[in-house]
């Protein structure tokens, strides 16, 4: 009796014992010779097929461009608030510029974080007669005249970012099989990057602790620079949201619904989270999504684990679209109503 009382004890242990870190990617060792960067791939196929998140490091990127951008970014987010709200996003039927918190919404409710949201720059379109109303997301940033340096910082982050990424999506596929050039076509210099600068000010004083809440990306893959502050969360297996420790000098990884779609859901697009940090303790984020251009239609990957796929996640709440513009445009104007009803009322759909 006592030996089985014991074991039961010991298994509730097991099953209620936090995860471990997310499944380390060194992606350097691509350049290390056949045999690790066949156990680069192992360990690839794992970490998207199961988890769909993962924490990389050996990208490449120096401690240098990091502070560049990460000084800047302090340096935003120090200016008075009237230097900031004069780039509210809701002057901008593009949904670029400042943010300020509580009014971004995720799941219906909103996140108590401010931002400032930064796309590829470009010229400012307005759709067509017969056009795709995606293309209103093409258009340019709005930034602080007191720190061009920001606009130096950002616009190269995002450069640099889109290489790693680039390379990174290229031995994803090969690690399953699939043809690493497979989605070059659809990004090129016409892709849609996106880059957040993220505070989240502490805890919002009304019992709320939503930082960000529960949501995919809408992308291929994104990569988080967070701060050691914590508090990203990741839906596991077993139906619970588990802490991501901070790890230095890495990036976290998720994939986006499009390689979801993609691979007819053998990839998985995984719920995650932030919970607010306490009292007055503000957190800083820095995430970049990598996307394909806002016409391209993602077309289902060639790979030969694609019968073992068990198919999209069914939502009636969030659809998912193989047209990239499509997927990001349903986002944002769920995200940010005050934006959506003053540009966009024509797309909104009625209550």
């Amino acid at each position: 009796m006592t030996t089985n009382t014991s074991s039961a004890q010991n298994l509730q242990s097991r099953q209620h014992r936090p995860y471990q870190q997310l499944p380390i990617i060194d992606l350097s060792a691509a350049d290390r010779g056949p045999q690790a960067r066949a156990l680069l791939h192992a360990q690839l196929h794992s970490a998207a097929h199961d988890v769909g998140f993962f924490q990389l490091v050996g990208h490449g990127v120096t401690e240098g461009e990091t502070t560049a951008l990460l000084d800047a970014m302090h340096r935003f987010f120090a200016l008075p608030e009237a230097e900031r709200l004069a780039l509210d996003n809701v002057n901008s039927p593009h949904f670029r510029g400042y943010t300020r918190t509580g009014d971004e919404r995720t799941g219906g409710s909103r996140d108590w974080r401010d931002q400032l949201d930064i796309g590829a720059e470009r010229p400012a379109r307005r759709p067509g007669p017969g056009e795709p109303a995606y293309w209103w997301l093409e258009g340019p940033n709005q930034w602080p005249a007191a720190l061009p340096e920001l606009r130096t910082a950002a616009l190269a982050w995002i450069d640099r970012l889109s290489s790693v990424a680039a390379r990174l999506l290229r031995e994803l596929l090969t690690a399953i099989g699939a043809p690493a050039d497979f989605y070059e076509p659809i990004f090129g210099e016409r892709a849609h990057p996106h880059l957040k600068l993220v505070r989240y000010p502490g805890s919002a004083g009304d019992g709320a602790d939503q930082g960000v809440g529960a949501h995919k990306d809408y992308g291929f893959l994104t990569l988080l620079l967070q701060d050691q502050v914590g508090g990203l969360q990741v839906q596991r297996e077993d139906g619970l949201f588990h802490e991501v420790p901070p790890l230095p000098g890495a990036f976290v990884v998720n994939l986006g619904e499009l390689l979801e779609v993609a691979t007819n859901g053998y990839l998985v697009a995984t719920n995650h989270r932030v919970v607010s940090p306490p009292g007055a303790t503000e957190r800083f984020s820095v995430p970049f999504f990598y996307n394909p251009r806002l016409d391209a239609r993602v077309e289902p990957l060639p790979f030969p684990h694609a019968s073992a796929a068990p198919g999209v996640t069914d939502d009636p709440a969030n659809p998912l679209f193989a047209e990239y513009g499509l997927n990001e445009l349903k986002g944002k104007l769920r995200a940010h109503p005050l934006v959506a009803t003053r540009h966009h009322a024509e797309l909104l759909t009625p209550a």
